[in-house]
This record gives structure tokens, sequence and C-alpha cells, in this order.
């Protein structure tokens, strides 16, 4: 069990105390993470195949952008992004991943992530539809530039 053991209303932070390990170990939390860190404790745990099956579901980009679209409709935009995380570091090159990635990003108000996601696209091919969804979620943001195309030599 966690105690709560002083709160300081000057510096906004909550001191936590884990009783046996007070001498070792005190955590100092921002009270904006607070609120974070209560929600998870109080949240039921996933279970180890709920976790496996995640892990499987992001090894492959189709599945894994299918789930991260499902946690969207569900309004799940944080597990959405947590989804799309795991399938990029699996598949760094891969763009839809990446677009829907810094679509949400602009959707959670981070435009300046968003764009250096796309900054990394920057040589690659994009896909009109694709790129129409970012655009929906950004408003007018640069597209990458797209890759050279080759001359063929007579």
């Amino acid at each position: 069990m966690i105690a709560l053991s002083q709160m300081s209303g000057r510096r906004r932070e909550a001191v936590f105390s884990f009783p046996g390990w007070e001498k070792i170990m005190t955590v100092r939390l921002p009270l904006p993470l607070l609120a974070l860190s209560a929600a998870a404790l109080l949240s039921p745990a996933a279970s180890a195949q709920d976790l496996d099956s995640l892990a499987t579901a992001t090894e492959q980009v189709d599945s894994g952008m299918a789930l991260a679209r499902g946690q969207i409709a569900a309004s799940d935009l944080p597990g959405a992004l947590g989804t799309l995380e795991r399938v990029l570091l699996a598949h760094p090159e891969n763009v839809p991943p990446r677009l829907l990635y810094a679509s949400l990003l602009c959707r959670l108000d981070d435009r300046q992530g968003a764009e250096l996601e796309l900054g990394l696209l920057a040589g690659k091919a994009v896909a009109d539809a694709d790129w129409t969804g970012v655009e929906a979620a950004c408003g007018a943001v640069t597209r990458p530039a797209a890759p050279p195309t080759r001359r063929s030599r007579r």
C-alpha cells in the first residue's frame, strides 16, 4: 500500500512513501501527475494474456494499424499512440503508421511533435489518402518532399 505522507502547497507536489521502504524510496509527484498516477493505481491491471495479444498485434503493421484505428474509434487516443509507437519500433520506415501517429499528435495538441514525425518522412512516398488524414487533424502542414524520380537513360 502506498501512503500519501505530505502535500506541499507551495511546490504543488505530493510525497509518497512506501511502507517499510521509507528510508529507501520516496517519490515526489507534481500534482498534475498525481491524478494520472491515481487513475493508474485504481484501474484494473491488464492481464498477461491482454499484454501478449497487444504485443502480437503490434508486430505486424496491418494488425497494429487496425488496433490503433479501433482505439481511435473508442476515443482512446493515448492508447492508440502507444500502439502506433510499438508498431513504429518494429517498422520505423513504414509511412502509414507514422502519418497516423503524427495526426494523433495534432489531435492531442502536440503539433511540434507531429511536425517532427513528418520530418522523418522526407524523401518517402506519401499516399494522397494518408496525407488527407494528416491535414484533417493538423490543418495546413508542409507535406514531406517526395522521393526523387529516376530518369531512364537512353
